[in-house]
């Protein structure tokens, strides 16, 4: 018999009280995940590579090669990935490359993690309107196309369909304060998960978004006022509390699970309740 995992509080059913279960059956069981983007182990793609190895998927990474000894590559050991590999989002080859080497080694991909995003950090601080040319086409790269690049050659290797999910954040649909070109970047984004959703859906490929609120991560710590932001966001969102990587890790589980199976073209908030919020309780007292 299988032992069952509640997902709502990640108990089996061992410790629900039925003591026949003798191995612990997760959502993503037999799955494959390569996830793109991961920087150390306060990053969301830490968060969501925990969460889908604990459901059972086989993980693999690939990111940026000054990142891959020091950091990668000791988070992947600590759960069992073999696969680690070196990455240039903007060069296609590259891409394909690093994809050739999965289809050898793994023959299949069932989920691809897009959690990748660059901007200049001068560009993330005061007016956007003084925005260089070149720094909006780096960002517009880095942060949206590198997920059609990725997409399309993810997609021969999801034979039997499979899910493609990426991060996003509210300032893509809202203007943020020293968000700038990244907000714009990521409104780029999501047009592509609903573009890629459209293409791919007859082949039972799913695309989706997670807008994820204010997390104290690598990337975040580029955007100017972020601790600011950050504090005040805990005393806005109806949640009242911080959000962590695991509570990505949790939806990601979700949206790449036959639980979402219905689920594609969306941007899925997890950012305690925030977006739905017109006037903050604070700013009327």
């Amino acid at each position: 018999m299988w032992r069952i995992r509640c997902i709502l509080c990640n108990c089996t059913d061992r410790e629900m009280g039925n003591t026949e279960g003798t191995h612990a059956m997760g959502l993503l069981e037999g799955k494959s995940a390569l996830i793109f983007g991961l920087a150390n182990d306060h990053s969301i793609a830490w968060g969501i590579a925990q969460a889908l190895h604990r459901e059972g998927a086989d993980v693999g990474f690939s990111s940026v090669e000054m990142l891959i000894e020091k950091r990668v590559k000791p988070l992947a050991d600590r759960l069992g990935s073999t696969f680690v590999e070196p990455c240039d989002v903007q060069s296609d080859e590259d891409i394909a490359r690093v994809f050739s080497r999965w289809a050898h080694e793994k023959g299949s991909l069932d989920i691809l993690i897009h959690a990748v995003a660059f901007a200049n950090k001068d560009e993330l601080e005061g007016e956007f309107i003084r925005t260089s040319r070149a720094g909006f086409a780096l960002a517009h790269d880095i942060s949206a196309y590198s997920l059609v690049a990725l997409a399309r050659e993810a997609r021969p290797l999801m034979g039997d369909g499979g899910t493609i999910l990426t991060m996003s954040y509210y300032g893509a649909e809202k203007a943020v304060a020293n968000y700038n070109v990244m907000g714009v970047a990521k409104a780029s984004l999501e047009a592509c998960v609903r573009y890629l959703a459209v293409d791919l859906g007859p082949e039972g490929i799913r695309v989706n978004a997670i807008s994820a609120g204010p997390l104290r991560t690598l990337a975040a710590s580029g955007v100017a006022g972020f601790k600011k932001m950050h504090r005040l966001f805990n005393d806005i969102a109806p949640l009242r509390r911080p959000l962590s990587i695991d509570d990505i890790g949790n939806a990601a589980v979700y949206l790449c699970s036959d639980m979402s199976r219905g689920t594609t073209g969306e941007i899925h908030y997890v950012d305690g309740g925030y977006n739905i919020i017109g006037v903050p309780e604070a700013m009327g007292d």
